[in-house]
């Protein structure tokens, strides 16, 4: 697409055969003309580029015409520019992405509106442009009177994207960001996110000719600070793991099912949603020695209404990865074991997965939540159910991995099986390095005393 140009050259009117009068400009490498009935109303033209040359203003090449004419005639409102935005990113983007697209533009729509006046209640704002706004699978369906109320308010009363070419405006934006509904301080991932999000679908204006550049650089606005790093004070030792996962079996029949599933997060370091679809196929379980899970796929929980299949897990690849490409990840003994012991004891399900609920279905977060929680209060002492230790079942991936850093197991192969880069992977996890500090300080003095 050809860019904004400030070369710009208009010609004197010439007055044709048939009576009419033309006048001539070139822009850029492009010539254009355009034929008026009157010399008036070509000199009234002719004025105006040339005012728009002498002003410095630049030039479309594709229509000829000054950039704030094209502008002018592009101009939507936010709320279509956002649908817009939204129905682009859709075809490509992920079920939990999707999500995440609406969930900032219900957050940023809200603000970018030209009166209060009649406005909805903040939930039922929220509730509308979130689950029917900007959820393309739900363009086709017919919204419910009430929604439809709102979404023709929030249409009418949206701001012209020209309007959004303003610091003040866009500093309101980031503003509703930093809260939640319910006025609570958003956390400063969830800041970031956001702001990232909408800072992609004011790019996205500037390539559709509705803005002359991201406002929002003009904005002097500093980030939250982050911080991917795992608390140590989360990551369990092997010892009291072994102690949950003992507890985890002690729950019941679910928790009898669930024992392998934890174990998984914690000796082969996968996330639940790549455990929730780990079959039989994937898994080489020899009878002794270590074993071998080859995953392929995982499975995250998003809801229905996000997904193209309309089930509530997301049909995906490996995260990162291709959707064909398998990560291979060596399991210890005692995890074989007890995938073995599971397997003889719950068999799979007709697909091959080796976890499930009682109906057949994908295990739910919702389910093994309680799970775990009902184990870590049996398994550890009051002080120790109050801490952050090991509080979410994730939490047993964040240990695994510590465990075999803190082993010597060479980052590269660590993050291979983590399913990370080495960057993030050494980031995430270097408070967790425990006696990196000192093994550093050791060979710094060796290094001193050679030449002493």
């Amino acid at each position: 697409m050809p860019k904004p140009t400030f070369k710009a050259r208009v010609w004197a009117i010439r007055e044709t055969a048939s009576g009419t009068f033309e006048l001539r400009w070139k822009v850029g490498n492009e010539p254009f003309s355009r034929t008026f009935k009157t010399k008036t109303q070509a000199d009234g033209r002719r004025s105006q580029l040339v005012t728009a040359i002498n002003d410095g203003v630049p030039f479309d090449e594709i229509t000829g015409a000054p950039m704030p004419e094209v502008r002018a005639k592009a101009d939507v409102s936010w709320y279509l520019h956002a649908r817009d935005f939204a129905e682009m990113k859709w075809t490509d983007a992920p079920a939990k992405t999707r999500a995440t697209i609406a969930d900032m533009l219900a957050t940023a729509t809200p603000v970018l509106v030209s009166t209060r006046v009649g406005m909805p209640t903040a939930a039922d704002l929220r509730s509308a442009l979130y689950s029917w706004a900007f959820n393309v699978n739900r363009w086709t369906e017919e919204p419910p009177a009430r929604v439809q109320k709102i979404l023709t308010w929030v249409e009418r009363q949206s701001m012209a994207m020209s309007e959004l070419d303003d610091p003040l405006v866009m500093r309101k934006v980031l503003t509703a960001f930093a809260r939640n509904l319910d006025g609570s301080k958003s956390s400063p991932h969830t800041v970031k996110r956001k702001r990232a999000i909408f800072n992609n679908a004011l790019g996205y204006a500037v390539e559709a000719r509705r803005l002359p550049g991201n406002p929002l650089s003009q904005v002097q606005w500093t980030a939250p600070k982050t911080t991917e790093a795992v608390d140590p004070a989360v990551v369990a030792n092997p010892r009291q793991v072994r102690m949950l996962l003992a507890a985890v079996a002690r729950q019941g029949k679910r928790g009898e099912h669930l024992k392998a599933f934890f174990g998984c997060l914690y000796h082969a370091g996968m996330r639940p949603a790549e455990v929730v679809w780990l079959r039989q196929s994937n898994c080489q379980l020899p009878a002794s020695g270590f074993g071998l899970l080859t995953l392929s796929g995982t499975r995250p929980r998003v809801g229905s209404s996000w997904t193209d299949n309309g089930k509530p897990h997301d049909e995906r690849g490996l995260k990162w990865r291709a959707e064909s490409e398998t990560r291979p990840i060596p399991i210890p003994p005692e995890l074989v074991e007890m995938l073995r012991e599971h397997i003889n004891a719950h068999g799979v399900a007709p697909d091959g997965r080796l976890f499930r609920t009682n109906r057949g279905g994908l295990v739910q977060e919702s389910g093994y939540g309680v799970v775990w929680q009902r184990a870590r209060r049996e398994a550890f002492a009051p002080e120790q159910v109050e801490s952050p230790l090991a509080t979410r079942p994730y939490d047993l991936r964040h240990a695994g991995i510590s465990l075999w850093l803190n082993s010597g197991v060479d980052p590269a192969e660590c993050a291979r099986r983590a399913g990370h880069s080495i960057a993030v992977l050494l980031r995430v996890y270097a408070k967790c390095l425990d006696g990196a500090i000192e093994a550093a300080n050791r060979r710094i003095a060796d290094a001193l005393n050679e030449w002493n």
